[in-house]
């Protein structure tokens, strides 16, 4: 409840905002045992500033102090929430939270949508059109949604020219939310040409209550809420889609689609383009948001650790064996109150940010990059700019970063 307090207090109230990533109305009352601000151990998580870290920065490494860059205005876009970019194509597709996909060309907005589900939408809160990818061809469009009832679909479109084709509409994936937030919302085609989706815990106070699993929806891989789901997306036999061969339960002992899981709300995910590696940014309950890192490759299977685990902190039980600690962490509200997640910076425009993890908090409207090596955080800092309610970032062909801002629409990271 205080991140909703904490929006009221710097003057949101009355955006139509993403609760996943700005009030994240957990209905908590502080459940679970007492949590402290106790860093992890060294290959953990790490509170560490940058001006500490960086005394043992290893060789190459961005120097993130040496960072100067400017947030340029691109479009006027209503509450985005996501952007995709589609190949042979030079646009910049944006959804807005009210049900709408949008093509931006050199800065202007296409007059007509590129498809409109406004009316099969649930938005405000965290509800809405959440997510959108294209097919690596180029040929379909796929959307993530809160439908009329509130409850997850994804569908597959068929591009015709420079829109979607209404009535091609294919249901992928259904999956009943139990409450109105931690809804998820990221889809992704990995390196692998898979699509990756992500969907929260099923909402609520400390993943309990009806519609959650005991132990938690995180845990539980009976199912898909509070996980990385990955698919293939073409159908086979009478499935709308096909389940890969070597995703971690194929086999048995968990849901099929299940690629990763013990997640509360990994809000927005990514590949890193050069190296393969995924980044989440899994927003936290009341006091710690998270950053988890995994090399390209050993994602499958991975357990995030939540519910027992909040960050890296005891929240409720034992940490689960095996449980992959975030590679940052910082402290809510101290530091801000939901954490979107971004991407690995591999553009040409700003040289000395290449190879650094750019993301946000959805409050302090800071952005702000980390460097990871050896699989620990070398380095962290303010990029010295800010951009209030950042609900997503973008990455173009030319890996250039965008910033989806609920205030000021879309806007591009230049230099400064």
């Amino acid at each position: 409840m205080r991140r909703c307090r904490r929006l009221a207090a710097v003057g949101l109230v009355g955006l139509v905002a993403l609760g996943a990533v700005a009030c994240d109305d957990d209905g908590d009352t502080g459940a679970g045992p007492p949590r402290t601000a106790t860093p992890a151990e060294p290959g953990g998580a790490s509170t560490t500033p940058s001006s500490e870290a960086g005394s043992s920065v290893p060789a190459g490494t961005p120097d993130l102090e040496a960072v100067a860059i400017a947030l340029t205005p691109v479009a006027a876009i209503d509450t985005p929430t996501a952007l995709a970019v589609r190949t042979g194509d030079d646009a910049l597709y944006v959804t807005e939270q009210a049900g709408r996909v949008l093509a931006v060309r050199d800065g202007e907005v296409d007059p007509e949508p590129v498809l409109d589900l406004s009316d099969q939408v649930t938005a405000g809160g965290e509800q809405g059109l959440l997510g959108l990818a294209f097919s690596t061809d180029g040929d379909r469009l796929y959307v993530h949604y809160s439908n009329v009832d509130g409850d997850t679909r994804v569908d597959e479109y068929e591009m015709g020219g420079r829109a979607a084709d209404a009535s091609s509409r294919r249901a992928l994936l259904a999956v009943d939310q139990p409450q109105a937030n931690h809804n998820g919302g990221q889809l992704s085609f990995g390196p692998d040409g898979l699509l990756y989706l992500g969907l929260g815990d099923g909402g609520g106070g400390g993943d309990t209550g009806p519609g959650h699993a005991p132990g938690g929806n995180g845990q539980s891989l009976d199912t898909l809420l509070g996980k990385i789901l990955r698919i293939d997306p073409r159908p086979a036999g009478g499935d709308a889609y096909t389940v890969p061969a070597d995703n971690p339960f194929a086999d048995g002992g968990g849901r099929p689609e299940i690629y990763a899981y013990g997640l509360r709300n990994p809000w927005r995910f990514s590949f890193d383009r050069e190296t393969g590696d995924l980044w989440i940014g899994d927003v936290g309950q009341n006091a710690w948001e998270e950053i988890d890192h995994v090399p390209a490759g050993e994602g499958a299977g991975a357990n995030f650790g939540w519910p027992r685990l909040e960050g890296s902190q005891p929240f409720d039980g034992e940490a689960p064996a095996g449980a992959i600690g975030p590679v940052f962490e910082y402290p809510n509200p101290d530091q801000g109150c939901s954490v979107t997640g971004g991407y690995v910076y591999r553009g040409s425009a700003i040289p000395e940010l290449v190879g650094a993890y750019v993301f946000a908090d959805y409050c302090t409207a800071e952005l702000r990059a980390l460097v990871v090596a050896d699989g620990e955080l070398a380095t962290e800092a303010s990029l010295g700019v800010t951009s209030a309610t950042v609900a997503s970032f973008g990455e173009d062909d030319d890996g250039e970063l965008y910033v989806l801002s609920q205030e000021a629409g879309l806007l591009r990271i230049d230099p400064a």
